[in-house]
């Protein structure tokens, strides 16, 4: 698939609009467990994740946000984020470091064009060349061919959350 029309980069503080706009694909107006139910939880979490944003584009070496921006336009297709959590060691993973991917989001109308793919691959080679072996991620339905393409594998775990009301 011809990728020239797009580059994958480090996100920056003038992408956090689209960031937040991309997210909302995810958050707003769909059945999963953590998405918004009022406009009220959607201004909440927009709110709280700009400050994170704002906080994680610039400092962490444990956070790796990319944008996927068009090359001609500059507008901002797609993002995803990489999260580094250091556990205690177990087989697979002695070192500890644990690799969560969330938010990989491609705007609707750019969606089978192998923008994710390309942002994913990224985020596992910056995964890769911090030593982190085990990379684990919530996938929709839609998606986890994809994810499956790129070795990742469903654990037959269960996943439980359990959210406390937030004031």
């Amino acid at each position: 698939m011809d990728h020239t029309f797009l580059t994958v980069r480090p996100a920056t503080i003038t992408d956090l609009g689209s960031l937040v706009e991309l997210r909302a694909h995810l958050l707003d107006g769909t059945s999963a467990s953590y998405s918004s139910r009022t406009p009220d939880d959607a201004m909440r979490w927009r709110a709280a994740y700009r400050a994170w944003l704002t906080s994680r584009l610039s400092e962490s070496d444990c956070v790796q946000i990319l944008a996927a921006e068009h090359r001609e336009s500059g507008q901002v297709l797609g993002c995803a984020t990489a999260i580094i959590d250091q556990r205690a060691p177990a087989t697979g993973c002695l070192n500890g470091l644990s690799g969560w991917v969330q938010s990989v989001v491609v705007e609707p109308q750019w969606r089978n064009r192998g923008i994710a793919r390309q942002l994913m691959q990224h985020l596992l080679r910056w995964f890769a060349n911090r030593g982190v072996g085990t990379v684990v991620l919530q996938s929709t339905e839609e998606a986890g061919a994809l994810y499956q393409a790129l070795g990742f594998t469903v654990s037959g775990e269960r996943l439980l959350i359990r959210q406390e009301a937030q004031a």
